[in-house]
């Protein structure tokens, strides 16, 4: 199930804030970015940079992402491997709030989003 209007548009504040304030400096950007999107009941923070063979080419690398389950009013957390799967962040597979999300993901003790 999605998330409600209500709870998207709090959502999208808050990780767009989250994301503002982790983006490179200006000048950087067009070599490498952050971003997210909002997917049903997900959202996935990424780094955009230009493809190695291609540098016209925008790429997406994968850093973070959460799930809502609204049954348990909680937020799953996901990080990815080098397998390209979505896989449970173990020392704290679920949160409460997005905030506690956005919290593990900037302090990144295991270095498993942004290495």
């Amino acid at each position: 199930m999605s998330l409600s209007e209500f709870e998207r548009k709090r959502t999208e504040k808050i990780v767009n804030a989250f994301v503002e304030k982790h983006r490179p400096e200006p000048h950087i950007r067009p070599n490498l970015d952050l971003s997210f999107r909002l997917k049903e009941q997900s959202v996935e923070i990424f780094e955009v940079r230009p493809a190695w063979n291609n540098p016209k080419k925008k790429i997406e690398i994968p850093i973070a992402k959460a799930t809502y389950v609204k049954t348990r009013q909680c937020w799953r957390v996901f990080w990815q491997r080098s397998d390209l799967k979505w896989h449970r962040y173990e020392p704290h597979p679920e949160v409460r709030l997005v905030e506690d999300f956005l919290d593990l993901v900037a302090q990144d003790e295991l270095g498993c989003f942004f290495g």
